[in-house]
């Protein structure tokens, strides 16, 4: 019998399903900012690499590594033409076995950040994030 082929790892995704977070703060604004499914690099007016943060599973069977915390999950958030914007999040490796970790997404940095440069780019005066986290642990790069 021939070996089912394994879907590859997603690298990256969005969250669609937090945009009424969202909206619930730009509402406070009067900013009315939809969510764009597609992901194109290409047509956007606007765009910022940030960080949030979450908490990665290791699905591999195989790793005895359950999953790890980080404070910095790279982030391009991207506005569009029409009041339109989403943000890709982007996925961290296992420093064990290198396998793609499934994110779970701390939902209030994700919030926060989203609408911190959405506001900003509408001309809103915004306070900077408090940057007081320490980081525990080592951020590997290249994985």
């Amino acid at each position: 019998m021939p070996r089912k082929e394994r879907k590859a790892a997603k690298l990256w995704s969005l969250h669609p399903k937090l945009h009424d977070d969202v909206a619930q703060v730009l509402d406070e604004e009067g900013l009315q900012i939809d969510f764009l499914d597609a992901d194109d690099e290409a047509t956007n007016i606007k765009d910022r690499d940030t960080n949030v943060m979450g908490r990665f599973i290791c699905l591999n069977a195989g790793c005895n590594f359950s999953g790890w915390s980080s404070k910095k999950v790279a982030m391009t958030i991207r506005m569009y033409p029409q009041q339109r914007y989403n943000a890709r999040v982007y996925h961290q490796r296992c420093r064990n076995c290198k396998a793609v970790g499934r994110l779970v997404l701390d939902t209030g940095s994700y919030v926060e950040r989203v609408t911190y440069w959405l506001k900003k780019w509408n001309g809103i005066e915004v306070q900077p994030p408090d940057f007081s986290g320490q980081s525990r642990g080592p951020h590997n790069s290249e994985l």
